[in-house]
């Protein structure tokens, strides 16, 4: 995190990070909140580009890995949120009994998405038979039919994506991006033969996942989630966590194993090679805006945005100097753009009638990665002044730019990257743990804020309690990379290469 510095056009310093996040989103033209709807930001052409070029990142590993497009109706009829509500209280309260889903014998129970809908009542004036309402999320919609489409063993798998916005009456305190109303999402449902191929999808999805971050110069947490916070119709649930200047964990990616518990309630099933029917096995895979909020959060400074070459909306912006003075210099720096744009590149030519001086400024906020300058002296020497977001100002030949270029954008991503690793490793901590004192657990240490601490825990629910009550911080699940060396859990003191994390979560 960067130091208190000089706000520029209002921007508060990184160190305020719960004032610089939400001023920056604006003054750099991402999104105006100024919709009269909590929660429901207009995006702007700046920051809808940059969400659109993260979407292409999602279909270039969708398109790689074999999954097709879809688009689901907006509206759901009330009857399928009874399924999914009734299957999802089933589990969730065979989860919190320890038992299997079949010997549960329950009443009625409000559970799933049902308090967290916009509904739909009427159609014009007339009352609508059967509510609707606007998806949260696609599962209800597309099972419904992903059951008329698998009959045979020949129809698997199927993998299916969209990307649409969904929506959630979100009653907590919104955040452009991070936490909203209505949602920018991506979404991937998969069905499959058995439980082995999908889990081959897990493994699958967790490498597309840690591509897309790749791209996004965005280091992460992968940690199966605890039984407590899985989503209650998931057999698991794999988390991606990006971890925010302010020490706080941002969820950014989800896939869930379903198992065949989702299949028995929409009566997905299929004809085997042997003629036998039997419940299909899914999976799901979800992102959304946040992706765009980790990028704004953990890359800016206090100049602004540093958007990463993958989705800069302008990956170069080039500006003539002087061009008064030598009538030479913009059909130069305009033959310039149109080549770097036929090499590939995102450009922009900024022809507006200020001084270079505001233009920097201005493209610094919005956080182009490369600025280049042209004017009469360059065109005499054959050179060009190029100034990278990251920092680093270089007079630069103007043979061979294209490559010069390429390897500068190379340059700036593994710079972030950089940078984001060094942010999370100095976060993490070792946890200073807990003893047992007059008949109850205290900390051994103090607990600072902004901090990820690192635990070793094999407990159950009520160990877990324990920790979360004492801390106040929450317990990611089980890290993707264990100890080497088996360690004593925190709480039982049971040797364990559980690596687990205790962190305060958006």
């Amino acid at each position: 995190m960067t130091g208190h510095g000089k706000a520029k056009r209002g921007i508060p310093p990184k160190s305020d990070f719960n004032s610089w996040y939400p001023s920056i989103v604006e003054i750099a033209d991402l999104v105006d909140k100024r919709y009269p709807i909590k929660g429901m930001d207009v995006w702007k052409p700046y920051g809808l580009t940059a969400m659109s070029l993260i979407d292409g990142l999602a279909r270039k590993q969708m398109s790689r890995t074999g999954h097709s497009e879809y688009r689901f109706p907006l509206l759901v009829p009330e009857d399928l949120l009874e399924k999914e509500n009734k299957l999802v209280s089933r589990l969730k309260a065979a989860r919190d009994a320890g038992v299997d889903p079949s010997e549960l014998r329950m009443d009625e129970e409000d559970s799933g998405f049902k308090k967290e809908v916009y509904w739909v009542t009427h159609g014009g004036e007339n009352e609508l038979d059967i509510p609707m309402f606007l998806r949260p999320t696609s599962e209800t919609p597309m099972y419904s039919m992903f059951s008329l489409w698998v009959r045979s063993h020949a129809d698997l798998p199927l993998k299916t994506f969209q990307i649409v916005n969904t929506f959630r009456y979100e009653t907590k305190q919104t955040r452009s991006f991070i936490r909203v109303r209505e949602i920018h999402f991506f979404e991937a449902h998969t069905v499959h033969a058995t439980e082995e191929d999908a889990t081959e999808q897990i493994h699958e999805d967790a490498e597309m996942v840690q591509n897309i971050l790749h791209d996004l110069c965005l280091p992460s947490i992968v940690s199966k989630r605890p039984v407590w916070d899985t989503f209650p119709g998931a057999w698991y649930t794999v988390a991606a966590d990006v971890v925010m200047p302010n020490g706080r964990s941002l969820q950014v990616a989800t896939y869930h194993h379903y198992r065949d518990q989702w299949a028995g309630a929409f009566d997905l099933s299929y004809e085997d090679s042997e003629g036998k029917s039997r419940l299909c096995h899914q999976t799901t895979f979800g992102m959304s805006e946040r992706l765009l909020g980790a990028v704004v959060g953990m890359h800016g400074d206090d100049q602004g945005l540093i958007m990463p070459p993958a989705i800069a909306p302008y990956q170069v912006v080039l500006f003539p100097v002087a061009a008064h003075a030598n009538e030479d210099v913009l059909p130069a720096i305009e033959g310039l753009a149109s080549s770097l744009s036929d090499c590939g590149f995102r450009v922009k030519l900024d022809l507006r009638d200020v001084r270079p001086g505001v233009k920097h400024y201005d493209w610094e906020i919005k956080g182009a990665p490369i600025r280049l300058e042209l004017g009469p002296r360059d065109l005499a020497s054959g050179n060009c002044i190029l100034s990278l977001r990251t920092g680093g100002k270089n007079e630069v030949s103007l043979d061979g730019i294209a490559e010069t270029i390429s390897e500068a954008l190379d340059s700036i991503s593994d710079e972030l990257r950089s940078r984001s690793s060094v942010h999370i490793e100095s976060l993490i901590r070792p946890f200073p743990g807990i003893v047992m004192q007059g008949g109850k657990w205290e900390l051994a240490g103090e607990i600072e804020d902004g901090i990820i601490y690192e635990i070793a825990f094999d407990g159950n629910d009520s160990d877990a309690e324990v920790l979360e009550k004492l801390t106040g911080l929450a317990i990611l699940g089980d890290c993707d990379s264990q100890f080497s060396e088996p360690r004593p859990c925190v709480v039982t003191g049971r040797m364990t290469s559980r690596r687990q994390y205790l962190a305060r979560m958006y």
